[in-house]
């Protein structure tokens, strides 16, 4: 805990943010999802129908730009790294400051470009703001999960192009074949009772947990059928919906501490 507020650690953090605000991609990122928001309450109806449009925007989304931008930026940023720590600044002090740097400006521009449409068209007021809430919630530890796994992609390969395919490999297999993965599974277990490991499997996927988290919430479970029943007899109650929260903070915290152990040891 000390290491977050060490001197050093403000610095590094100053320096990235100004760096990365400059950055057009956050501003388009920002001004992506301001023009979304609003074009959905202008032509999709109320604050449920929008957040149902935006989910799986910011499930796919998310993912891809902070895999994507979090590994480009962490590759151009090299010879930072390089000459920051040829300089009396400890590792843990840097690594912390370029993490902290990516995470502020992109949580910050997904949750103004969602929020603000939100309370310009009046859909904050209410449930309606506690469906925001949780949007905002599930999207930025989605960006910090994210982002931890492209630091840690990153740091592991010293070739940027074996880390760009890296980081795609990673995105395709959260958002697209986990899911075809676990359909596999259901069919060929289908003469078992598959609810608990059906539970367990949604707790190792941080896109699952967030899309099953805002389903929950929106009141459309019973979609899923049986599934969205046993879903929501666990994720429904205040137990479940913790266990998810802190799944969702392990896919931060344990990415960022195996990429941590990797930068306090590499051979710049």
């Amino acid at each position: 805990m000390t290491t977050l507020f060490a001197p050093a650690v403000g610095k590094v953090l100053k320096y990235e943010l100004s760096d990365v605000v400059r950055s057009k991609w956050i501003a388009a990122y920002a001004l992506f999802f301001l023009v979304v928001t609003d074009a959905l309450f202008r032509f999709g109806g109320g604050s449920a129908h929008v957040v149902l449009s935006l989910m799986n925007v910011v499930l796919v989304l998310i993912p891809l730009v902070s895999l994507i931008f979090g590994t480009i930026y962490l590759y151009s940023a090299r010879e930072f790294t390089e000459l920051m720590l040829a300089q009396p600044v400890r590792r843990g002090h840097l690594f912390a400051g370029l993490y902290g740097g990516l995470v502020l400006p992109l949580a910050a521009a997904f949750a103004l470009g969602v929020t603000l449409p939100f309370l310009w068209h009046g859909g904050a007021a209410g449930a309606a703001g506690d469906t925001l809430a949780l949007l905002v919630l599930v999207g930025v530890l989605l960006t910090a999960a994210f982002l931890a796994l492209a630091l840690l992609i990153a740091v592991r390969f010293d070739d940027r192009m074996k880390g760009l395919a890296a980081a795609l490999v990673a995105w395709l297999f959260f958002a697209v074949v986990y899911d075809g993965l676990v359909l596999v599974a259901v069919h060929a277990f289908s003469a078992y009772p598959l609810e608990r490991p059906l539970l367990a499997l949604t707790l190792l996927n941080p896109v699952d947990l967030g899309r099953v988290l805002l389903l929950l919430n929106v009141d459309v479970a019973a979609l899923l059928g049986y599934t969205g029943a046993v879903f929501e007899q666990f994720f429904g109650t205040g137990l479940g919906f913790g266990v998810a929260l802190l799944a969702l903070g392990a896919w931060c915290a344990v990415p960022l501490a195996l990429a941590h152990r990797l930068f306090t040891r590499k051979d710049f």
